[in-house]
């Protein structure tokens, strides 16, 4: 069963926005122009918000001084990962369970704090995330552990991640190779997985027609806010040209070249409406 939407009182009028991050907010170690901006008017006028990343790598305290570090000066609340909406999920469907992880830090601790423990040797659940140190040991043992009857999670299905230099292999690419290896299929579980748009909406406290999606990428950020009724605004500065809008059956409520775009007055104020 889905989880349910936010039950939020009807005085709670104000919009909340769900913010993507990598190639909307930054590529790489470079912020976008007029990201900073922006977040500092949604914190003077107390706008709800959460950047919700489909990289599971960092925790929600990593993720605040990267942002710090590129002069985003939020608290770790206002942060929600991929890596946070699996643990839950798995700590609500299986409680207490184990799991071999392919991935970093933020999705290990998200794990730890719901109750899961480590195991290389019978885990429950073989659990995909981002990262930077896979080997083809670790390979290796997912498939074995697959085969053995593990259950197969992906944080998320994300082919490749936006960097400075373009693009890098994203935890999709992995999840695909043990697919292949096993003939299993991965429960995916970021966005646009509803699992994780609606514990991200949950967390917000924002009605569905007052909240706002903001990414780069249609397959997951928009089509996710589509699914669920929200509104949904498309920049241009990570995955997704305007020449591509044209080959899904679904459209953003916005389209902008960058999230600076949304500076503007009488913009930020038809999106907010």
């Amino acid at each position: 069963m889905l989880p349910t939407l936010p039950n939020v009182p009807p005085a709670a009028t104000k919009a909340g926005f769900l913010i993507d991050m990598d190639g909307v907010i930054y590529r790489g170690r470079k912020p976008i122009r007029g990201a900073a901006e922006l977040i500092e008017r949604l914190l003077d006028e107390q706008y709800p918000f959460l950047f919700l990343t489909n990289n599971s790598q960092r925790s929600r305290r990593d993720i605040q001084l990267r942002l710090k570090h590129m002069g985003i000066r939020i608290e770790e609340r206002h942060v929600f990962t991929c890596a946070m909406a699996t643990a839950r999920f798995l700590a609500r469907q299986n409680p207490g369970g184990t799991a071999y992880v392919i991935g970093e830090g933020g999705l290990l601790n998200a794990l730890h704090v719901n109750g899961y423990a480590l195991d290389d040797l019978h885990p429950d659940y073989v659990i995909v995330g981002e990262g930077k140190t896979l080997s083809m040991d670790m390979l290796e043992k997912a498939v074995t552990f697959v085969n053995e009857g593990a259950r197969l999670i992906a944080t998320n299905m994300d082919p490749n991640c936006p960097t400075e230099r373009g693009m890098r292999p994203g935890c999709g690419a992995i999840v695909r190779a043990i697919e292949a290896a096993t003939g299993r299929t991965a429960l995916a579980l970021g966005k646009p997985s509803p699992i994780t748009m609606c514990e991200a909406a949950r967390e917000l406290g924002t009605l569905p027609e007052r909240t706002v999606v903001i990414g780069d990428t249609m397959e997951t950020d928009i089509l996710g806010g589509v699914q669920l009724g929200f509104s949904t605004v498309l920049v241009l500065s990570g995955g997704t040209r305007r020449s591509e809008l044209n080959e899904f059956a679904y459209r953003p409520t916005h389209v902008v070249k960058s999230i600076g775009d949304l500076l503007q007055r009488e913009l930020f104020g038809t999106i907010a409406a």
